[in-house]
């Protein structure tokens, strides 16, 4: 069993930054493949960026260049660094963590926490 909190949203301008954080805790977080999503109001929910066990990196095009995400296996923590924020931008965000399709019932979510990007 594995919690999931995330951390660090909030309100901020167009073209301004924040850093979400979400801490797990449970055991074997290294052996988990984490990812950040998002969902507006009215939208399905989508994969914003994800980082597998292995340390491989996936973006949503609109991610690329301005969104980095990253672990500390030691922290039991995933970052999802955000700069040049845009209003559409605006959502929950959610952190996951899985294990793939060969174990499907090791598949997490956090509660989410609010990103609003406006002026």
């Amino acid at each position: 069993q594995v919690q999931l909190v995330e951390s660090g949203g909030g309100l901020v301008q167009p073209g301004g930054s924040l850093r979400l954080s979400c801490a797990a805790s449970g055991n074997a977080f290294s052996m988990y493949d984490m990812g950040w999503y998002r969902q507006a109001p009215g939208k399905q929910r989508e994969l914003v960026a994800a980082i597998a066990r292995i340390g491989t990196l996936n973006y949503a095009d609109s991610a690329k260049g301005r969104f980095t995400i990253s672990r500390d296996n030691a922290k039991n923590t995933v970052y999802l660094q955000m700069s040049s924020l845009k209003p559409e931008d605006t959502a929950v965000y959610y952190c996951r963590a899985n294990r793939g399709s060969l174990f499907p019932g090791y598949d997490y979510w956090g509660q989410g926490t609010q990103v609003t990007v406006s002026s």
